[in-house]
């Protein structure tokens, strides 16, 4: 029989949640002869755990695995401690996300969605497992994020095709312009049915849902029309029928505009009634997952708030002259909560990016594993794989992370 335990050092002086903002300090990291100098908060570490090509958005299975799709056709299993990704089942094309509900695995790629039976560490899958069971439009954005929700909710998002398409989530489109928001999916028929829940977010990659309340909420990459500096990218409360103004209206300065980017009068829904993001990150930076932070395992400075893995841009500022030094870095950054509103964003960990513009990684996923830490994912860049941020402390002249992955046979 095998027993996995975990054992978890708390720091008792850490006290109650703090407003100031975290001190980040440099911390080197080397891997497979790839170094860089990341900015942490002080007391916390980035560890390189495992590699895996292409990495995107993870899930927990039910022995705390993880699942983590890719940019390609692979999905990847990791038991704990997560120091090796092996592959649970070649899908044929792009396994952006996965999901795992009540012994099934979701995935979500391109043009579907699809299910298979799982159990866990014992299941081996194979391709032919694997039944699709709603089609997707297709083209352009090419992520689609299927989450589970705590009721059991199955959610799936989809941006629009191009950069300013007249598409929208909603049955009044023809199926292949029903794109930009969240779908529902309602298992309550014969076979699933996308329903819409959430409209007007043009490319909605992260969606989570909080583990507490229930909410669903996203992360959403703006239009490029507009220039370096707007729209910004949002963190958005969604509900049913809500509507988020994209690609129409552009959120600036605290309003919604025309956003140049197609003609208003096409528009399905008014200015008016679209709903203000609850926070914004800089223009062209691509916020991604999403992992909400609800006990203090990880640290009191991160308990009730939301971890952002930030993907940084393929773009250029053309007004400091364009070269790769000037694409927005990639980061992890942390959207504050006040109980359950969002109320500001600040940098966790930086330093992706070099001064020369060239990348060590990118995150993309994010997920809080079984053992309270912070784990993301890489797509890009040197390194590919799972990373995670632990928090540090001091025995004796040394330190140890705070958790334990003792993994028992007898």
């Amino acid at each position: 029989m095998r027993v996995q335990i975990w054992v978890v050092a708390l720091v008792l002086s850490l006290g109650a949640v703090s407003s100031q903002a975290l001190n980040l300090v440099p911390q080197q990291i080397t891997v497979s002869g790839n170094s860089v100098t990341l900015m942490v908060p002080e007391g916390m570490q980035v560890q390189f755990m495992a590699t895996a090509s292409g990495a995107r958005f993870p899930a927990l299975g039910p022995d705390n695995e993880m699942i983590i799709g890719s940019n390609g056709s692979t999905v990847f299993r990791l038991s704990p401690p997560y120091n090796n990704a092996t592959t649970l089942v070649q899908i044929g094309s792009r396994s952006h996300s996965v999901a795992y509900r009540d012994n099934k695995l979701f995935i979500a790629d391109t043009a579907g969605l699809y299910e298979a039976p799982y159990n866990g560490l014992s299941s081996n899958l194979e391709a032919g497992d694997l039944v699709k069971i709603a089609d997707l439009p297709v083209g352009g954005h090419s992520s689609r994020t299927v989450v589970a929700a705590t009721d059991g909710t199955l959610y799936l998002s989809i941006g629009i095709s191009g950069n300013c398409s007249n598409q929208y989530l909603d049955n009044s489109y023809l199926f292949d312009s029903r794109r930009g928001g969240v779908f529902r999916i309602d298992e309550s028929g014969l076979t699933p049915e996308l329903v819409p829940f959430a409209s007007g977010l043009r490319n909605p990659i992260g969606i989570a849902v909080h583990p507490t309340t229930g909410d669903l909420w996203a992360t959403n990459a703006g239009s490029d029309n507009l220039g370096y500096q707007e729209p910004k990218e949002i963190f958005a409360r969604l509900s049913q029928d809500s509507w988020h103004g994209m690609p129409w209206f552009q959120y600036i300065n605290g309003s919604f505009q025309d956003g140049q980017c197609i003609d208003t009068a096409t528009a399905p829904r008014s200015a008016s009634e679209a709903r203000a993001p609850a926070a914004t990150f800089l223009a062209r930076s691509t916020p991604m997952g999403i992992a909400f932070v609800t006990d203090n395992r990880l640290s009191d400075d991160f308990n009730g708030n939301a971890l952002v893995s930030v993907h940084g841009s393929w773009a250029t500022d053309p007004t400091n002259g364009g070269g790769p030094e000037t694409r927005r870095p990639p980061k992890i950054a942390m959207v504050n909560f006040s109980g359950y509103q969002a109320v500001s964003v600040e940098d966790v960990v930086t330093g992706f990016q070099r001064g020369d513009g060239s990348r060590f990684a990118r995150p993309s996923g994010a997920i809080i594993g079984a053992d309270g830490q912070f784990y993301f994912t890489s797509d890009g860049g040197e390194v590919q794989g799972l990373f995670r941020l632990v928090q540090l402390v001091a025995v004796g002249n040394g330190t140890i992370t705070p958790v334990l992955n003792l993994l028992l046979d007898g």
